[in-house]
C-alpha cells in the first residue's frame, strides 16, 4: 500500500441501504465534488468517479451496512484501500454544516438553527465530514 499523506485525492462514502452519499477532496482539501446517489448504483458510480478523479483512498462510515459496503468496494476496486471512519454524529453534524454551505434565506433565517431541517437529504455533506475526520486524525 502506497504511503498515504494529506496530499491525496479522497473518496468519501456515506453507505446506506436505499442511498449514499459520496464526496471527493482533491490532494489541495478542496471538494470537488458532492452527490447523493442510489444505493443500487453505487459501485459503479463509484468506480467511475476512481478513474475519472484519480482517487487515492477512500473513507466509509462505520455504520450499520459498512462491512458489507467495504467487501463490495474491496472486491471491484482492489488497488485502492477503503478506511471506515467513526460516523457517530455525523448525520446531526452534517445538518449543521448545511446551512453554513447554503445559508438559510426568507424565513428560514428567523428560525433558530437548532430547529431548521434541511430541505433535501445531507448524505453527501456526511460524506464530507468523514474525509474530514479521516484528515484530522491522520495530518
Amino acid at each position: 500500500m502506497k504511503n498515504l499523506t494529506s496530499r491525496q485525492t479522497i473518496l468519501g462514502l456515506d453507505p446506506g441501504r436505499d442511498k449514499c452519499g459520496v464526496a471527493i477532496i482533491n490532494d489541495q482539501q478542496e471538494v470537488i465534488d458532492h452527490q447523493i446517489i442510489n444505493s443500487q448504483e453505487a459501485i459503479a458510480m463509484i468506480q467511475q468517479l476512481v478513474q475519472q478523479h484519480a482517487i487515492d483512498l477512500i473513507v466509509m462510515g462505520d455504520g450499520t451496512t459498512s462491512k458489507s459496503w467495504q467487501q463490495q468496494i474491496e472486491s471491484s476496486l482492489a488497488k485502492v484501500p477503503v478506511i471506515s471512519v467513526n460516523e457517530t454524529n455525523s448525520t446531526l453534524e452534517a445538518r449543521d454544516r448545511y446551512w453554513v454551505m447554503y445559508p438559510p434565506k426568507g424565513l428560514q433565517r428567523i428560525v433558530p438553527q437548532g430547529l431548521r431541517v434541511p430541505p433535501r437529504p445531507v448524505d453527501d455533506i456526511v460524506a464530507i465530514l468523514l474525509i474530514e475526520r479521516y484528515l484530522a486524525q491522520n495530518v
